[in-house]
């Protein structure tokens, strides 16, 4: 009886230890081991976003990690502007077109001479004049039309950055190949993804690196620092000089370092909410299209529905086709179109939303307006949650053919669009690979099956009247531009490229 208690015992004794150091999956050791997929998306941008963009790399990632994001309002054009503008100013938010033509008055009375004489101390003093002058004739009018220009500069410019500008952007640099440097790296090519629709000249930039189980296969990796454009393709660059703004499209936004947040939206006096608020840097595709009175427009990407309801806010396309892929993504464009524009004028007939896969859109010489505002990686939302995070293993293989599916919905909207028309492609990541590696793969494709002629919109100029809002880095790129999260406006990444078609 003894030997058997004793057995039951120990027994008892042996379960008590196992409890005790085998911790529940919610136990706090337990998670602070597990790694999370928002984890391994900042492990793959350091080791390759801090090879592209250097020391800039630190402020940017600092700025994509903060829980804080800043956001612009588009004023719902369906609702009761006036109303809308002026509780909006009263909240100390200026208007984005009275911001760009404040600056661009200055900015067209602006010598290199003068330039060179002032200090930067001095500069920031004026900068702040001027957006002080810009509150003031935004709570005036909400329309400027006879503005005196004052005589400031840009905080963003100083003399090495202009030299920079002038003498390197745009302009293709001198590369390494992968091949150079087999001397200092190991490839394993059988871990590449190569394409099977023609594309495949796009995974010249696409490598993997180490695997520790599927889920560590990774996109780019460090050793890869050499960004090298495929093949000897060309395409025509022309400057373009000014950013047209819609007359009805007014969009509010908030001054460098001022994270005030705009009050939830109401429904005002015809139903539907006042206003749209959306990353800051996501306008700035739209503005791109340059949109005009007549415009057959196709959005080919168009969830959620953003863009597609700024194209609206214009009242300038004659037809608008807000296109996705899904059911569910469809849906919500269909959300957005309920809120804000649902029963309001004539547009049942003008508005169409489609489902199809944007690659084998048909449409051809139907639309002189594209946007194509592609699915990527979404830097900044697979930092900070794990729901439908592009590096869950579940999605390795969707991630590594990103730029493939990238590169066909661009080539196929550079295909159908008319002579004359523009297509405007961007993405919200900082990788050179889905943005100048896909554009440049397009045209190459592009030319190759149809003899088309492009050309790009080198819109540097045009761009810089909003240097004291955005931060637009233009490491490397030969086609589009960017726009780089700050500390001070917490908005981006966003690439975007504007193409025309002129045969």
């Amino acid at each position: 009886m003894a030997r058997l208690f004793n057995k039951l015992t120990i027994r008892e004794l042996a379960k008590m230890q196992a409890v005790r150091y085998t911790n529940k999956a919610d136990h706090w050791s337990v998670i602070r081991k597990k790694k999370t997929h928002m984890d391994k998306a900042l492990k793959h941008f350091d080791e390759f976003y801090g090879n592209v963009y250097g020391k800039s790399w630190k402020d940017i990632r600092t700025a994509l990690l903060m829980e804080t994001h800043k956001y612009m309002a588009v004023v719902n054009s369906f609702s009761d502007i006036d109303r809308i503008k002026s509780e909006l100013e009263t909240h100390g938010a200026m208007n984005l077109k009275t911001i760009y033509e404040t600056y661009k008055v200055y900015l067209d009375e602006y010598t290199p001479n003068k330039k060179k004489k002032r200090k930067k101390q001095t500069r920031d003093k004026q900068v702040e004049s001027t957006i002080a002058d810009a509150q003031v004739s935004a709570i005036d009018s909400h329309y400027l039309s006879d503005y005196t220009s004052s005589s400031v500069s840009l905080n963003s410019m100083n003399e090495d950055e202009d030299t920079v500008v002038e003498s390197q952007a745009l302009k293709p640099i001198e590369m390494k190949s992968i091949e150079s440097n087999l001397n200092e790296i190991m490839v394993d090519e059988n871990r590449i993804v190569y394409s099977n629709t023609g594309l495949s000249g796009l995974y010249e930039f696409v490598p993997a690196t180490k695997i520790k189980g599927m889920e560590d296969w990774i996109l780019e990796s460090q050793h890869y620092g050499y960004y090298k454009e495929g093949a000897d393709f060309s395409t025509k660059i022309e400057k373009e000089v000014i950013l047209t703004f819609p007359q009805y499209l007014n969009i509010y936004t908030f001054e460098e370092d001022n994270d005030s947040k705009f009050p939830s939206p109401k429904k005002g006096s015809t139903g539907v909410l006042d206003y749209y608020l959306l990353d800051g840097a996501s306008v700035l595709p739209t503005l791109a299209l340059d949109l005009q009175p007549g415009d057959v427009v196709l959005d080919m990407c168009a969830a959620p529905g953003g863009k597609t309801l700024s194209i609206l806010q214009t009242f300038m396309p004659r037809t608008l086709v807000a296109n996705d892929i899904s059911k569910s993504r469809v849906k919500r464009i269909h959300n957005v179109i309920n809120q804000f524009v649902a029963g309001i004028g004539q547009w049942h007939d003008r508005l169409h939303v489609t489902e199809q896969d944007a690659r084998f859109i048909d449409d051809k010489d139907t639309y002189n307006k594209i946007l194509v505002d592609v699915p990527c990686t979404t830097d900044r939302h697979v930092l900070h949650s794990e729901d439908n995070n592009m590096f869950k293993p579940q999605r390795i293989r969707e991630r590594l053919q990103i730029p493939e599916l990238q590169a066909a919905i661009l080539t196929n909207a550079l295909k159908i669009i008319s002579v004359g028309g523009t297509v405007v492609y961007s993405t919200c990541s900082l990788s050179p690979i889905q943005n100048d590696g896909v554009v440049g793969m397009a045209l190459k494709k592009v030319w190759e099956d149809t003899n088309s002629i492009m050309i790009v919109k080198d819109m540097r100029e045009a761009l810089k009247p909003l240097s004291c809002l955005y931060k637009f880095h233009d490491f490397a790129l030969k086609y589009g531009h960017i726009v780089i999260p700050t500390l001070g406006n917490n908005w981006g990444p966003m690439y975007f490229c504007k193409i025309m078609r002129i045969r």
